[in-house]
């Protein structure tokens, strides 16, 4: 295994680049034409009726009838969307190794021209890659079926088809009270990317995304005329410069490493352009790469608003909402999955990736067992556009679950023979 290289900052490497693996021939669990047909048949079909966070009812009874065919009992969450899995039973010693698909859809029309797979749900799209993700793990599930009816799974694996990732502060959270993580020891997962190619992976040690919450901010205080502003509360003045300094001030409170950052999606106050107004709103979010600095970050803004606030004498209500930690990658999880694409593709299948600023919910999962999530390349060949996530134009090269698929039975049989 290659000597991993040291970071600046002192931290574990991120680089999970490697070329040792068991070889392929030795790893059952190829995904065969008939399955792969069916599958992206499969995937197409929840394209085409996208459903939103803890709606997803269309989808989980699709997903709960195709397990039952292949011999499992698939368990529904007791909100009634998502479901969960076991392949063999779990002896009550040995950890399960646990694989994790998002089943929900964005609230955003899907504009893709000439497939005949586009959303027939207005305004509702699978523009983040969820439908493979969920088509991944159905696909790993039947696989992993066939082979312990075969006697070649060693140990049980658990199947986890999670609503709500995208409504913060994330579906994991109640799937986790839920019981899903029960005799879970490694969590594994991928999330589609559009600037990898299909046939390979991203992966890193360590953080992968960021922490993702949402903060809302009011402010009042008595209005009046522009003629006469030493009489009011400047909330105009007083909004944009809680736009403008907070996000300063948190920036210098902080380890510039942490990548703690505030950012704006709205403002709004006043009505009029000669009436100082009573009220003014702001909300964005507040990112972070570091998970320390994550759990001190509410404290940290609320200081700096409302110092902000108080030079202008306004008064100042703060909504901080919990989103989501970073994913933080165990080098054990992410060398497993390495090995596993390495095993069925080859070295060069693997490259290396930077943290992400987008939120992921999986995160959740990582606050109670080690795990890993890897980025599935999805980039169609020829395709030069820089596309990105939560697009309506988002698509996938839909050889992409092949490559899911049988990573995630590699990973499988691959933990099994180490432990």
């Amino acid at each position: 295994m290659n000597q991993l290289m040291s970071r600046a900052s002192e931290e574990e490497s991120d680089d999970v680049s490697g070329t040792e693996s068991a070889p392929a021939e030795s790893l059952p669990g190829a995904l065969p034409e008939p399955l792969r047909v069916e599958l992206t048949a499969f995937r197409r079909d929840l394209h085409m009726h996208p459903e939103l966070g803890n709606q997803e009812f269309r989808t989980t009874a699709a997903l709960k009838a195709r397990l039952e065919e292949a011999g499992l009992a698939p368990r529904v969450l007791p909100a009634g969307t998502g479901l969960v899995c076991d392949i063999g039973e779990w002896d009550g010693v040995r950890p399960m190794l646990a694989l994790r698909a998002d089943i929900d859809a964005l609230p955003i029309p899907d504009t893709k021209r000439g497939v005949p797979y586009r959303s027939t749900v207005p305004d509702r799209a699978h523009a983040c890659g969820h439908d493979v993700h969920t088509t991944v793990v159905l696909g790993t599930g039947i696989v992993l079926a066939g082979l312990a009816a075969k006697g070649q799974l060693p140990f049980p694996v658990r199947l986890i088809f999670q609503p709500a990732e995208e409504v913060l502060p994330g579906g994991a959270a109640d799937a986790i009270k839920a019981g899903v993580l029960e005799g879970v020891g490694k969590i594994l997962a991928v999330h589609c990317d559009p600037r990898v190619d299909a046939g390979r992976i991203g992966l890193r040690h360590g953080p992968i995304t960021s922490a993702c919450d949402r903060l809302e901010i009011a402010l009042d205080g008595p209005g009046g005329h522009t003629a006469r502003p030493h009489l009011t509360t400047d909330l105009v003045t007083a909004a944009a410069k809680v736009a403008t300094d907070v996000p300063f001030l948190v920036g210098r409170r902080v380890d510039a490493r942490s990548g703690l950052s505030v950012t704006w999606g709205r403002i709004e106050s006043g009505h009029a352009p000669n009436v100082v107004p009573q009220h003014a709103e702001l909300s964005g979010t507040v990112r972070c790469l570091d998970l320390k600095t994550w759990r001190e970050a509410p404290d940290l803004v609320h200081g700096a608003v409302q110092e902000v606030a108080d030079q202008y004498r306004a008064k100042c209500e703060i909504n901080y909402i919990r989103g989501v930690p970073p994913v933080v990658n165990a080098p054990g999880a992410a060398d497993l999955l390495r090995d596993a694409m390495v095993a069925r593709r080859g070295p060069l299948s693997v490259e290396s990736t930077e943290q992400s600023l987008g939120g992921e919910d999986f995160s959740w999962y990582l606050e109670h067992v080690p795990g890993a999530m890897a980025r599935l390349g999805v980039r169609m060949p020829g395709d030069h556009k820089v596309r990105d996530l939560h697009q309506g134009d988002f698509d996938a090269d839909e050889s992409a679950i092949t490559v899911g698929v049988e990573l995630f039975t590699a990973a499988a049989l691959l933990d099994a023979a180490r432990m």
